[in-house]
């Protein structure tokens, strides 16, 4: 599909294979938060309840919301896996009719018992739906369309779960009948549901023959394990769940933070709920923009900064407030001083849709897709535990004397230590920032046909060498990492040599000045393909030093003799000329050469056979896509 017939992510709103999806798992997070929140509101303004407390009960509230997907997330996945996705999706969506059935029963009666075990159904609900939710889109949708559509399910949810926060409060409050309008919307949105579910188009199993676990312990345990397989896939789990305990600390800080920090009303609370979903929903939304329609984790370091700073500005925004009393909502955004408090709050969550948007993508993308929705079930199970430690964490924190700005201070900091931590653990998210940043911030940088680039099983790209930057523009260009074949002496360039190293690069020498060096080169090049990588190499052997194209060398043929795979040729555009290149002698002594974001292209060819393959025919193909 061109991007003419799909021009951005909100098309997928008009095609079946998509918006009947959307609706249905937005109608199902607005259902589950209409409910829970009104049922707060009951216990916390309108019932007496002895044995739970107004400060009991959101404590108890999400703790059983929360306790399904610990014990059943691992056979959730199971059945995902297993199982035709839309027919789970009907069951499930059949489930929360007959529990809200049961809740409608409960808000009419007053029976707060029945309502609590409610919140343990809809949180059974919601754990089946989770594997279902992420593992159904790489299954309808393409590499090209993977962010965009995470991103509209990332906004519908804050979205949905606003709104139906939102609605639940409203209806609860009106006098008298209000828990039965709440009766009436929980039956009423959950048979709408239903219906949205029954126009999403058959999602056929993954594995049929897979014969289920019950045993929740050991088959958790199994999904971990399965998970942590790919390290990649498995250090993003737990980068996604650091997203969560992150959020949970803001979330469960609102109330408390509006009463005794900002001094307002519940209506003061209700607008940090506000500012903050729709900061997570304008983030997620931007990741397509930003990503070129790809799946681009670059985004997620910048995510993880933005996520920092304005949590540690927060702190700086809030420590000092003048003492009021309880403000309402119009005397609240009309002090200058709260301005800040919802800039930050609002890029905070801008930020956290960045960050997360790209994580989910890529565990999508790369999971196998026989187990993948046992490995979203995996990243279910270790959210919910991060975000169980969170509410301890910021309990022992705040029982140690911290004030909550404090606690978000500590928050911001331990981000940008975790954060750190994560991209030296995984390099592949810092190269791909720099790369981020390099062709947004200091060049114009265009692709054309990167369809041609494939998306699994090893290749050999071939490209022209133009300068010392190269490498970091082909890695933008590439919805996959690359493994790049590159002169020995560029890794003593300051910074440059410490990202390729950082990147695996494989340094190569001429036979005759290191033949170990040389060997070495063309084995770890084979291992690569053997791996189903990609493998770039740069056939002219050495940056050219007149900005036209050099001979190209016969190493290729060497390495396609023992892995016989397609071959790419790329063609690198008009960045002779650059700081990075050798235009008027050395590279990189002239800052200003050439302005701030200069037109720079990546141009990919259509493969060649490996059989088709010689240095004359790719020197050829470069060569005209040099001049396209």
């Amino acid at each position: 599909m061109t991007d003419h017939e799909h021009p951005n992510q909100f098309a997928l709103l008009r095609q079946r294979r998509f918006a009947p999806f959307f609706w249905t798992q937005f109608l199902g997070a607005g259902n589950d938060n209409l409910f829970k929140f009104a049922f707060t509101v009951l216990v916390t303004f309108q019932l007496q309840v002895a044995w739970l407390t107004p400060q009991q009960a959101g404590l108890w509230i999400g703790a059983l919301f929360i306790l399904p997907f610990l014990l059943f997330s691992a056979t959730s996945g199971q059945i995902t896996d297993k199982y035709d996705k839309t027919r789970v999706i009907r069951f499930v969506k059949g489930l929360e009719i007959a529990i809200m059935l049961l809740a409608a029963w409960g808000f009419w009666s007053s029976n707060v018992v029945v309502l609590l075990g409610c919140v343990f159904l809809m949180g059974l609900h919601s754990t089946l739906f989770g594997p279902v939710k992420f593992a159904y889109l790489p299954q309808h949708l393409n590499e090209r369309e993977l962010t965009g559509g995470n991103g509209m399910v990332e906004m519908g949810t804050f979205v949905a779960i606003l709104l139906g926060q939102v609605a639940g409060g409203l209806l609860v409050a009106i006098p008298e009948v209000g828990r039965h309008y709440v009766a009436f919307a929980c039956v009423g949105v959950a048979l709408l549901g239903r219906v949205t579910a029954q126009f999403v188009p058959a999602s056929p199993s993954v594995d049929p023959e897979l014969r289920i676990n019950w045993n929740p312990v050991s088959e958790t345990w199994r999904n971990l394990k399965l998970a942590h397989q790919n390290i990649v896939v498995f250090r993003s789990l737990l980068g996604i769940s650091w997203m969560w305990f992150f959020g949970a600390v803001f979330l469960a800080m609102f109330p408390s933070f509006a009463k005794e920090v900002l001094h307002g009303d519940e209506q003061v609370a209700s607008l940090l709920l506000v500012v903050f979903s729709v900061g997570i929903g304008v983030g997620s939304l931007l990741c397509e923009v930003l990503s070129r329609r790809h799946v681009e984790i670059g985004l997620v370091p910048l995510g993880a900064i933005g996520m920092s700073v304005f949590a540690i500005d927060l702190y700086f925004a809030s420590r000092a407030l003048p003492n009021a009393d309880g403000l309402a909502l119009a005397e609240f955004v009309g002090r200058s001083a709260h301005w800040r408090v919802m800039a930050d709050l609002a890029l905070l969550s801008l930020f956290a849709g960045l960050y997360s948007v790209p994580m989910y993508a890529l565990i999508q993308l790369r999971s196998q897709p026989s187990h993948r929705a046992r490995i979203i079930a995996a990243n279910n199970i270790l959210n919910a535990l991060f975000m169980i430690v969170s509410a301890i964490g910021v309990g022992v924190l705040l029982q140690l004397g911290l004030t909550i700005p404090e606690v978000f201070l500590v928050v911001g900091v331990l981000n940008a230590l975790v954060a750190s931590y994560i991209f030296l653990l995984v390099p592949e998210y810092l190269l791909r920032f720099v790369a981020f940043v390099t062709t947004r911030l200091v060049y114009r940088f265009k692709v054309r046909g990167d369809e041609h680039i494939p998306l699994a099983g090893p290749a050999i790209l071939v490209c022209n060498h133009v300068s010392f930057v190269d490498a970091v523009l082909l890695m933008a260009a590439s919805p996959r990492p690359i493994r790049f074949i590159m002169d020995h002496r560029i890794f003593q360039v300051p910074v440059l040599g410490w990202l390729f190293k950082l990147a695996k690069a494989i340094p190569i020498a001429p036979q005759r000045d290191d033949p170990a060096v040389y060997a070495r080169a063309f084995a770890e090049a084979r291992r690569v393909l053997s791996d189903g990588d990609l493998l770039c190499i740069f056939p002219e052997g050495v940056i050219t030093h007149d900005g036209e194209l050099g001979e190209f060398k016969g190493g290729i043929m060497k390495v396609l003799e023992t892995n016989p795979v397609p071959v790419i040729p790329l063609a690198l555009q008009n960045l002779w000329g650059s700081f990075f290149s050798r235009v008027d002698g050395a590279a990189m002594k002239r800052p200003f050469r050439r302005g701030l974001f200069s037109p720079v292209g990546v141009v990919a060819g259509h493969p060649v056979a490996p059989a088709a393959v010689t240095p004359a025919v790719l020197r050829e193909r470069v060569g005209a896509l040099l001049a396209s």
